[in-house]
């Protein structure tokens, strides 16, 4: 069995049961010998952004868990590790703009000290080395729609690239 993290708006359509997810992203988190695992972080994202308006979410947090259950979807709750990870984590720029995202990198710290995939569509997830080390998978292939997920992804590359050089 194989255990994969999922990010918030995996979440989301998988809840929403949208076509956006590849077919290899669909057959992950729909094989049953998967272990898919939710942040708790992605709940309190969840919680955050429908009390502020900027999320639509259709289900009630305090009936989150019962559907989560019914979709064999394990919640993650972070450790000291995971705290420790985060504060060592460096701010990586694209276009002169730190990744700040709170729930970004904490995903991104719980990947790394758990040792998990992400299944995500977030291209800033790729300027993490560590956790391209972990993750090769990507729900969507967003680029092919949105040109601007591929110069962040050449961005991401070429801040690795250069990270690598200058270490």
């Amino acid at each position: 069995m194989k255990k994969y993290l999922i990010d918030t708006h995996i979440l989301l359509w998988i809840m929403a049961e949208t076509t956006k997810l590849t077919p290899k992203s669909r057959n992950i988190i729909e094989d049953a010998n998967n272990i898919l695992i939710l942040s708790s972080v992605s709940i309190w994202e969840i919680a955050i952004k429908t009390s502020l308006k900027k999320l639509e979410f259709n289900i009630k947090i305090e009936d989150l868990q019962t559907e989560l259950a019914s979709k064999s979807i394990n919640i993650l709750e972070p450790n000291m590790f995971v705290y420790t990870k985060i504060q060592s984590m460096p701010y990586y720029k694209i276009d002169n703009v730190e990744h700040r995202d709170p729930f970004d990198r904490m995903l991104i710290a719980q990947a790394i000290t758990e040792s998990i995939p992400i299944i995500s569509a977030d291209t800033k997830f790729d300027l993490y080395p560590e956790i391209l080390k972990i993750c090769k998978i990507f729900s969507v292939k967003l680029c092919e729609k949105y040109p601007l997920c591929e110069i962040l992804r050449e961005k991401a590359k070429k801040i690795r690239n250069n990270s690598a050089e200058t270490s």
